[in-house]
């Protein structure tokens, strides 16, 4: 493995969170080559992540009019055994962005199954509660997910069910026939627990009838991450 020098920098902030528990058999024919799930006290979870992308930089340069957007992606928590022990990490079961080029790019280079839609996105802080939303436009409708936290961000607990889904350092995709994997660096982030939450979506639509059951009922777990500034690196896998 080699690793490569950052080919993106930027900021994540904002980052809403909605998970839920899924069967892990519905996931074993997604898993990059290479990969296993990662569980939980024995539960496997998938995420409905949105966030802002702020300053965006590719190899060190920003490109005018794709700095600062919105994503969301359905996400899933995998973990690889290298020599070095286990990496833990994330793998996309699709991510929505606003830019037709950001979405082209991402999928003739990387692999990574990017959507683009028109998107937006709210955030309205009060004196003691902060909401985050996000919205995309599909078949001339808007679909959103939104979360509501009071309260000042906490640091993560060692240990807790949010720093399992928050702290995932790598990332992983099927590619041309092998597993493309990157890495993330970030420092700890913290969390506004979530109070009340959202997700308007025709689940069926957007991923398939494999999740239509698991998004549909309550999340385990919602919460806002307040972000921060992160590096992401390349390494070089083998195929298999």
């Amino acid at each position: 493995m080699t690793m490569n020098r950052a080919f993106l920098t930027a900021e994540w902030r904002y980052l809403a969170m909605l998970n839920y528990t899924i069967d892990p058999a519905l996931l074993q024919p997604l898993l990059p080559p290479g990969t296993e799930l990662d569980f939980f006290n024995g539960a496997t979870y998938i995420s409905m992540v949105g966030f802002r992308f702020l300053g965006t930089k590719v190899f060190g340069l920003g490109i005018p009019w794709h700095r600062d957007f919105e994503e969301v992606n359905l996400r899933f928590y995998v973990r690889r055994c290298t020599a070095d022990g286990w990496r833990r990490g994330v793998a996309f079961v699709g991510e929505l962005v606003p830019r037709r080029a950001i979405a082209f790019v991402a999928r003739a280079l990387y692999g990574e199954p990017y959507t683009a839609l028109p998107m937006g996105h709210r955030i309205e802080h009060r004196e003691s509660s902060i909401h985050v939303e996000y919205r995309w436009k599909r078949d001339g409708r808007w679909e959103s997910l939104g979360v509501l936290g009071r309260g000042e961000p906490q640091p993560l607990v060692a240990g807790s069910h949010e720093e399992f889904i928050a702290e995932h350092y790598w990332g992983y995709t099927a590619h041309r026939g092998g597993c493309s994997e990157y890495h993330v660096e970030h420092p700890s982030w913290r969390i506004w627990s979530g109070t009340e939450n959202y997700l308007h979506a025709d689940v069926l639509a957007l991923y398939g009838e494999l999740f239509v059951e698991a998004l549909s009922a309550r999340p385990a777990s919602t919460f806002i991450a307040d972000g921060s500034a992160v590096s992401v690196k390349r390494t070089a896998m083998s195929a298999s």
